[in-house]
């Protein structure tokens, strides 16, 4: 056995399946999860105890979750595996860790991360009331509490992932009042030919669709979100929505969920030191790596969709290169059958997702129309007004200057879900391009923590 200490950082697809091609060489990697259980978000297991069946709680994903989770099963006494752990700062070749109050740290040589992502919301007036989740919220509820968010949901927001936990929700026999994508029908048209690239998932997309209209969801495309409705007290009554043909929709509702695509989990190659670049497809910031995953940062290593937002068949491949290049880099053999295929499938899936940022657009136009009592930071409730005033008055242009004038992003969330349509406020408010905004910089602790305390006696 290899006694070279290699730390993986999530337990989802891609971290899995890059722990298993370590293991087949040799290593016994430590394999670090904040979740109590393997798979990741996609693939989240049911708590023990539950007995739900795969296609019911995954629908047209039952058999790639299965597939991972046995091979999970199996890798399981041959890794180091910490789940329940949450990695919360780093230096280098030193991981910060805490587990149920306990902090711990684990020693590495090589790192790599494979810290998923998470949803990318752009505000609308209301969304700060009771019953608004996000997508991924929605389908953490579902997976490991069994419980719909609520009796009557709403789903809004634009991207396959809108659909898929729709679906599921439809699924579960959940009340599904209406799904209103922003994206407009010849959004999709025009990126059917980069969707082509991969005719087998075009194809469930369009199942999970008609799956819904056989269920008669209404689907409306190309809206554009007017508000929530409802009382603080009370929470979420209905949505308030302009259709593409520019008339008022309203739909009764007890529960949004809310997201538009994913954003990589960034914060600890942040951290790291790893360098980021702006993305024009999908506009926003990921990681610098190069073909193989290797970031700006020697013995820093990331994978799946904290590195580049691809899908979770694209994390397994990505896992699996991954591990190939830091085998490589440290001078063990690699099959070069395999490392091809693995490049061969990822430039496919790229193909994909450029199809995918073009037919389900980021709305940022959204985000210069907000009024200016709209809430932008839930955590901190700072209104659009409020970091329109930093641009005017402060003249504070950069993210992280408005953040430290206005609290934007200070919240428990540390910006994962506002930081994003904060900057597409200030870019508009400053009339200069998002990316020259910036990026809010991550910060320690990079999630909410607990400590046990002990009692000293004097």
């Amino acid at each position: 056995m290899n006694t070279h200490r290699i730390a993986i950082v999530g337990a989802g697809p891609a971290g899995v399946r890059c722990a298993e091609t370590l293991v087949a060489a040799g290593f016994r990697p430590i394999l670090i999860d904040e979740n109590r259980r393997d798979g990741g978000q996609i693939y989240r297991r049911q708590p023990e105890g539950f007995t739900r069946s795969y296609a019911t709680l995954y629908g047209t994903e039952a058999d790639k979750a299965r597939a991972l989770h046995d091979s999970f099963d199996r890798l399981r006494p041959q890794i180091d595996y910490r789940p329940d752990t949450l990695v919360w700062n780093l230096t280098p070749g030193q991981l910060c860790c805490v587990s149920q109050g306990v902090h711990s740290t684990v020693e590495y040589d090589a790192l790599i991360l494979c810290t998923g992502a998470t949803d990318r919301l752009m505000p609308v007036e209301g969304w700060q009331l009771g019953g608004t989740y996000s997508l991924g919220g929605a389908q953490i509820a579902l997976k490991a509490q069994a419980v719909s968010i609520g009796h009557r949901v709403v789903f809004m927001g634009s991207g396959p992932l809108l659909y898929l936990v729709a679906s599921q929700y439809v699924k579960a026999g959940a009340s599904v009042a209406a799904v209103l994508d922003t994206s407009p029908l010849g959004h999709r048209l025009k990126a059917l030919p980069k969707l082509m690239a991969r005719p087998g998932l075009l194809f469930t997309g369009l199942k999970l669709l008609a799956q819904l209209y056989r269920a008669k969801i209404p689907v409306h495309l190309g809206i554009s979100p007017l508000g929530v409705l409802g009382e603080a007290s009370r929470g979420v009554s209905g949505v308030r929505v302009r259709r593409a043909n520019g008339e008022t929709l309203t739909v009764a509702c007890d529960a949004l969920a809310l997201g538009y695509h994913l954003r990589p989990e960034t914060q600890l190659a942040d951290l790291a030191g790893c360098r980021l670049r702006f993305d024009e497809a999908s506009s926003q910031w990921w990681l610098d790596t190069d073909a193989e995953g290797r970031t700006s940062v020697s013995g820093v290593y990331a994978a799946g969709d904290g590195a580049k937002v691809r899908g979770a068949d694209a994390a397994e491949h990505a896992g699996r290169l991954v591990a190939m290049a830091l085998l490589r880099d440290l001078q063990q053999p690699v099959e070069a059958t395999l490392l091809a295929d693995q490049q061969r499938a990822l430039k496919v899936m790229d193909a994909f997702r450029l199809g995918l940022a073009e037919a389900f657009p980021w709305p940022a136009e959204q985000a210069g129309a907000l009024p200016d009592e709209a809430i932008v930071c839930r955590c901190e409730m700072i209104s659009a007004g409020e970091l329109r005033r930093t641009v005017s008055e402060k003249g504070a242009c950069e993210v992280n200057r408005a953040k430290a004038f206005s609290r934007v992003g200070m919240g428990r969330c540390q910006g994962r879900y506002c930081s994003q349509a904060g900057t597409e406020v200030i870019a508009a408010a400053a009339g200069i391009p998002v990316q020259e905004v910036g990026r809010q910089r991550g910060q320690a602790p990079v999630k909410p923590l607990s400590m046990l305390t002990r009692e000293v006696t004097p």
